[in-house]
């Protein structure tokens, strides 16, 4: 469609509407249920204390029969350092202060810093995925580390104590009902039972497949963990009562069944800094703007003692951590039906 003419160019104002809309982030379901109920972190570590073996001394007897005398070491402590990240927000003095004329229409230094922690959040939806071992281990765990089978979770091995073992199942390419019936069997245990499914979108699709067309029913499941209001909703399929969803960042060919009651986040504030929230009416278009505490903080503007600017940086600390690793699994290497 040509341009307008100079008649029209030279008496009418252009309009910019007051706001940004984000064509770049997708779905991060994971991180947003997360970091949208963090727990507070208090001390140097997250420690809880956790049975692994049973006190065997119990036996039947009859009159003068002899007990074990035997003291039993049934519980081991799991722990977790904080872990922390962070992203710059830079901007020079010459831009800000022609954004604040009376011809603004978004605060540049509110959108950039929105538009920041949007990146985080992305950056950090991805890592909550992974195995804690990227940047030397500095990464925040992930669910790659603690739904897995060797290695240490929370400081003890999983070599020692076998009940620290998640399921692990290779699928051997295909979905079926009785492998998810199958991970779903091992992770749960009387009232005990996953409450949370997820992969990506490829998997998602894969088992909307294996449903009877009556079947197919979707609801909206908060974007909080369950039980908790906020947010709006996200789409979901349902196995054995639980919700499936689809995460643009879950790990490819993998569907992760979880306990959201044995795993959160929990999240230590920077020193120094201030509490930000993490709503935002500057842009549009993706998960993130209806989210509020994630428990990140903000420093505050700095001034560079030799240019006319402003940096400051958002950090978010803590750690993703599990006390029962056994109550989550996972199927692997999924690529068709």
């Amino acid at each position: 469609m040509p341009a307008l003419g100079n008649r029209v160019l030279t008496t009418t104002q252009d309009e910019i509407l007051p706001a940004v809309v984000d064509t770049i982030l997708n779905s991060n379901v994971f991180a947003t249920r997360m970091l949208g109920v963090a727990k507070k972190w208090n001390g140097e570590q997250i420690k809880q204390a956790v049975k692994v073996s049973k006190n065997a001394t119990g036996i039947s007897f009859s009159g003068f029969d002899t007990f074990s005398t035997n003291a039993t070491n049934n519980r081991v402590l799991l722990s977790y350092f904080p872990k922390f990240y962070q992203i710059s927000v830079a901007l020079p003095l010459d831009e800000l202060s022609a954004n604040q004329t009376d011809a603004k229409v978004v605060d540049l230094a509110a959108v950039e810093m929105s538009g920041a922690a949007h990146d985080m959040a992305d950056d950090i939806g991805t890592l909550l995925y992974s195995d804690g071992t990227g940047n030397s281990s500095k990464d925040f765990n992930g669910l790659t580390n603690i739904i897995g089978t060797t290695g240490n979770i929370g400081g003890q091995s999983r070599g020692t104590y076998t009940t620290l073992q998640s399921t692990v199942t290779a699928s051997g390419g295909t979905l079926t009902l009785a492998l998810m019936q199958t991970l779903y069997n091992a992770i749960a245990s009387g009232s005990q039972k996953p409450t949370l499914g997820l992969c990506p979108e490829a998997v998602f699709n894969l088992y909307e497949q294996l449903l009877n067309p009556q079947e197919r029913i979707t609801k909206d499941v908060p974007m909080m963990k369950r039980g908790l209001e906020g947010g709006s909703g996200f789409t979901a399929l349902f196995f054995r009562g639980v919700p499936i969803l689809s995460d643009e960042k879950a790990t490819t060919e993998t569907l992760f069944f979880v306990n959201e009651n044995y795993l959160d986040f929990y999240a230590l504030p920077m020193a120094t800094t201030e509490a930000i929230k993490f709503k935002s009416s500057e842009i549009k278009g993706n998960d993130y703007s209806s989210v509020l505490g994630l428990g990140f903080s903000w420093s505050g503007w700095i001034k560079p003692s030799n240019q006319a600017a402003v940096v400051g940086h958002i950090y978010l600390g803590g750690e993703l951590v599990t006390f029962n690793p056994k109550r989550h699994g996972r199927l692997t290497g999924i690529t068709g039906v």
